[in-house]
């Protein structure tokens, strides 16, 4: 379906960033994990805009689980997922209905839906429905946790900017889980945002690249073909707004490698295969070998920004500019992160209940 992904596990989306609210439904999850309302008002926090390097809407983001849980607890069926919108400026997007926005999808919007959408702040295609992704997200993070499988994703650059790469990837992972903005080496943290503020007073806005680091994964989950594990990473990566660039491992630059140079040559350490190097990323022939899965994301600078741009009046068609209002963010990437970490906990515990079924977490069962 248009609004769900996922095949044993799956996440529904819905709402629209100036509709009363929006939300997520998760299905498929085993009876028995935990759901700790706490983590997802944390991860919750870690996608919420702040200061100046953020948009000035302000949302609570409080999630209201309405169905699925029971006593903390999965009950097995479909959890529901709740956020109001309670800080839209919907005036703010009435000179835009018909004026096509640069960098964003009013346009494709327009041509698909033949003005029926609802235009307001983005509607449907706003980064704001990926608070959804977050709540689902923050939930198969923990089931994911429960077998011992941790995400980490951390700002590669920003503006030009670069942080140091993953080390210590067990170490690097827990640091970044309570960063708001997420770097490793914290005495980058303060250059990238001087350069998003310095973006944001000039009316414009900048990009980077995210970093995700997945440790735990048991070699043997994906398929061959069309449903690699990359396919399907890449699949949901690609469904964030802004994300337009993914590689795994080595990425791009295994073009320029020989095989002899990019070939990750196997051992055995105390009875398990192990890998030297890690130029694949963690997945050979669309299957993880158990080594770190590692991808970049690059996503793009915001598209919202405050000046004259060029565009089409759709009533008149007519060429015609624009000058955008409202509260943007000058850059994204730093709220994408936990994006980015709950849309890959999503597609690893569908693709893990593809390979040993949809029970994950069968030995908690319950004796009464």
């Amino acid at each position: 379906m248009k609004n769900t992904f996922g095949s044993s596990v799956s996440v529904t989306i819905f709402g629209e960033s100036h509709g009363t609210m929006i939300g997520a439904v998760l299905d498929g999850l085993a009876p028995g994990i935990t759901v700790d309302e706490s983590f997802i008002a944390h991860q919750m926090s870690l996608r919420r805009s702040v200061g100046t390097i953020s948009t000035a809407r302000r949302e609570a983001d409080n999630v209201r689980i309405v169905s699925g849980v029971f006593n903390g607890k999965t009950t097995g069926t479909p959890i529901t997922f709740i956020i109001e919108n309670q800080d839209a400026h919907s005036k703010d997007y009435g000179e835009l209905a018909y004026k096509a926005r640069p960098g964003h999808a009013d346009f494709t919007a327009l041509m698909k839906y033949h003005g029926f959408q609802d235009f307001r702040g983005g509607g449907h295609f706003s980064g704001r429905i990926t608070a959804g992704l977050v709540a689902a997200g923050a939930v198969a993070i923990s089931a994911l946790r429960e077998k011992n499988i941790h995400i980490g994703t951390h700002i590669l650059s920003c503006a030009g900017i670069n942080d140091r790469g993953f080390a210590d990837l067990p170490a690097d992972i827990a640091a970044l889980g309570d960063k708001s903005f997420a770097v490793l080496d914290d005495d980058i943290r303060e250059k990238m945002i001087s350069a998003i503020n310095d973006a944001r007073q000039q009316g414009d806005s900048v990009g980077g690249v995210l970093e995700t680091a997945v440790i735990g994964l048991p070699a043997g989950v994906g398929e061959p073909w069309f449903d690699t594990l990359e396919g399907m990473l890449a699949h949901m990566m690609f469904s964030i707004p802004a994300v337009k660039g993914i590689e795994f491992g080595a990425g791009f630059a295994l073009a320029e490698k020989k095989g002899s140079e990019a070939n990750d040559t196997f051992f055995l350490d105390a009875g398990n295969v192990f890998t030297r190097t890690n130029n694949c990323g963690g997945i050979l022939g669309g299957i993880s070998d158990g080594m770190p899965v590692i991808f970049r994301t690059a996503v793009k600078p915001t598209p919202s920004i405050f000046k004259e741009q060029q565009t089409v009046d759709m009533r008149t068609m007519e060429n015609t500019s624009l000058v955008i209002k409202g509260r943007h963010d000058p850059a994204i990437i730093h709220r994408a992160r936990v994006v980015a970490d709950s849309a890959a906990a999503l597609v690893l515990c569908d693709q893990l209940a593809l390979r040993f079924g949809t029970d994950l977490i069968a030995e908690n069962r319950k004796d009464d």
